[in-house]
């Protein structure tokens, strides 16, 4: 593990926990496209993004996904740290959106510096918070907008995170959004329409300020 790209990802814990989170925390890589955490695999350790970015999901009986939301680097899943506290499965998918490393932490040492230190407990409880907040943003999406303003907001925040040029599929964003791939691709020409973006083979480009 690259001890000084997790003390500047993750800044503020004590010095001791640190030392404790180096000794026994091991970083896993990951390809992108890959499998991370399966719907109904037990949790035994947490996950903290070392680098690169990771989606989550929410599966339904039938294999169909919705996007829930990202991780990236110097983000802690909350779902592995409270599932794991409390020995408990997932309910979520994750798969790695780019080639990713992860940092995963045994389930007894989290137990332990739960009460030892501090500042593990407010990583935890914010954490938490963190990815409680970014699941109220997709609920707003879905409960208060319509289609075409979901999609900005999706398109935006991918924009965000991986540049003004996507190579993404209007599939995978139907996916995502859970919706057609025949309505993605309709409002995606009103948005080229207007001017906003261009589209491309496999993706587009974002032509508006991000």
């Amino acid at each position: 593990m690259n001890t000084n790209r997790f003390r500047q990802l993750f800044p503020g814990l004590e010095n001791g926990l640190y030392e404790e989170i180096f000794a026994n925390a091991t970083a896993k890589e990951f390809k992108a496209g890959e499998t991370i955490i399966r719907v109904g695999q037990p949790i035994r350790s947490t996950m903290l993004v070392l680098e690169g970015t990771v989606k989550l999901y929410r599966e339904d009986d039938e294999g169909n996904e919705f996007f829930i939301y990202h991780l990236n680097a110097g983000q802690a899943c909350s779902l592995s740290l409270v599932c794991a506290l409390k020995n408990e499965t997932s309910e979520l998918l994750a798969i790695a959106v780019t080639d990713a490393t992860l940092v995963s932490i045994p389930l007894n040492f989290m137990e332990q510096w739960m009460g030892r230190y501090k500042t593990w407990y407010q990583f935890v409880i914010e954490s938490y918070r963190d990815r409680f907040e970014e699941l109220l943003k997709t609920i707003d999406a879905i409960a208060f907008s319509n289609m075409d303003e979901r999609l900005e907001f999706y398109i935006k925040k991918q924009v965000s995170l991986f540049g003004n040029n996507l190579k993404i599929t209007h599939q995978q964003i139907a996916n995502d959004l859970n919706s057609s791939r025949e309505v993605i691709s309709r409002l995606l020409k009103k948005m080229e329409a207007k001017k906003w973006l261009v589209i491309h083979r496999n993706g587009f480009q974002w032509m508006l300020p991000s």
